[in-house]
This record gives structure tokens, C-alpha cells and sequence, in this order.
């Protein structure tokens, strides 16, 4: 096929019919490229919702352990794998915290277990010490509880309820993120005039 080109103000042109078509086609890739990624992640999504939590214990970096059974019967628990490499995680991980340090108490029925799958421990303290992470940081170099919740992706947050089950399950970050995890904590955030997302649900 020739492509007739012609001179308008010292450049190419394309015809008329031809820049028409290239339009529809680049804006018909796009397409495509979106509806493909939001398939990939409907099926990086964890599937291992609405059964029984394995139960974990995990190592702290000052030495100790937490397990999953402590909370049972008491508090929900999120648990959020993540990794210090991952720039999604280090995001979630802030938004995170923010949401902890204004929504949990002494007396709140919920808790937060992040828990890295860094290989280097020290690289996942380092950067939990740097952020000034306000809820228990977990360590699992070897993925032993990440492969026990099937995790498929960083990051992966799944919320465990009183009786130990799955309720909720996520795989990456966007903005809809905390909203989603509060309505699933039963908190409501409240718009403030000064801070943005601001309030607190009885707990």
C-alpha cells in the first residue's frame, strides 16, 4: 500500500482517512491493554476466601513470636504480606499505618500483622524502623506462611475474622484500598475540612 503524504505548513500530513484510522487503532489498543490487565487481576486475586485461616507463628525482629491463634475469639486481624523491594507494598504499608495510628486502640476489636516475605530480614527491619511501623511486623524469609495463604502477589491482604476465618482477600494497592478495609473492619471514615479521611466506628 503508498500512503500519499502531503505538505501543509512544511510537515507530512497523513490524509484525513488515514489519521482517522491510526486514531481508532492506537485508542483500540488501549483497549485491549486495559481489559487485559483487569483480567490479570481478577485472576491474581486470592480464591482462598471464605474458608478457615491457616493458623501461623512468625518471628519478630526483636526475637519473639506472634501466632494467629492468640487472636482468635478476640480480634479480627489483617494480614498483609509484603516486601521492603516492593514499591506497592512501601505504599500500602504508609496508607496502612496512617489508618492504624487513627483508628486503633487498646481496645479495638482488630489487629495488624504485616508480614515480610524479604529473604534479608534485616532489609524488612530496616525499613519497618525507617517508617516507624505502629503494628507488629512478622518475618518469613523462607515463605512458609505466604505459601500456606497462597499468596500470589505483592501486595496480598487478607482479614481473618473472630472465629478464624477469611473474609477478605486483595492482591496490589490502589486508592480504594482503606475505604474497602474499613467498611470490611465495620469503621466508618469521616471526611475532615483539615486531614482529608478522618473518624472512628465503635470497635
Amino acid at each position: 500500500m503508498i500512503v500519499v503524504l502531503t505538505a501543509v505548513s512544511g510537515r507530512p500530513q497523513l490524509p484525513g482517512t488515514k489519521m482517522v484510522f491510526v486514531v481508532f487503532l492506537a485508542a483500540f489498543s488501549i483497549f485491549i491493554i486495559w481489559r487485559a490487565r483487569i483480567l490479570e487481576i481478577a485472576l491474581e486475586q486470592p480464591t482462598n476466601v471464605n474458608i478457615a485461616a491457616p493458623d501461623f507463628w512468625a518471628a519478630t525482629p526483636n526475637g519473639g513470636s506472634v501466632s494467629l491463634a492468640e487472636f482468635r475469639g478476640q480480634k479480627k486481624v489483617v494480614v498483609s504480606f509484603w516486601a521492603s523491594w516492593c514499591l506497592p507494598c512501601r505504599v500500602e504499608l504508609s496508607a496502612l499505618n496512617t489508618f492504624y495510628e487513627k483508628y486503633h486502640t487498646a481496645s479495638s476489636d482488630f489487629e495488624i500483622l504485616a508480614i515480610s516475605v524479604d529473604l534479608d530480614t534485616r532489609e524488612a527491619m530496616n525499613f519497618a524502623t525507617r517508617q516507624k511501623l505502629s503494628f507488629p511486623v512478622l518475618l518469613d524469609p523462607g515463605e512458609r506462611v505466604a505459601k500456606e495463604y497462597e499468596q500470589k502477589g505483592l501486595p496480598t491482604t487478607f482479614i481473618i475474622d473472630k472465629n478464624g476465618n477469611i473474609t477478605y482477600g486483595h492482591v496490589g494497592y490502589d486508592d480504594r484500598f482503606i475505604p474497602q478495609l474499613a467498611h470490611e473492619l465495620g469503621l466508618t471514615l469521616k471526611q475532615s475540612t483539615e486531614s482529608g479521611t478522618d473518624g472512628r466506628a465503635g470497635h
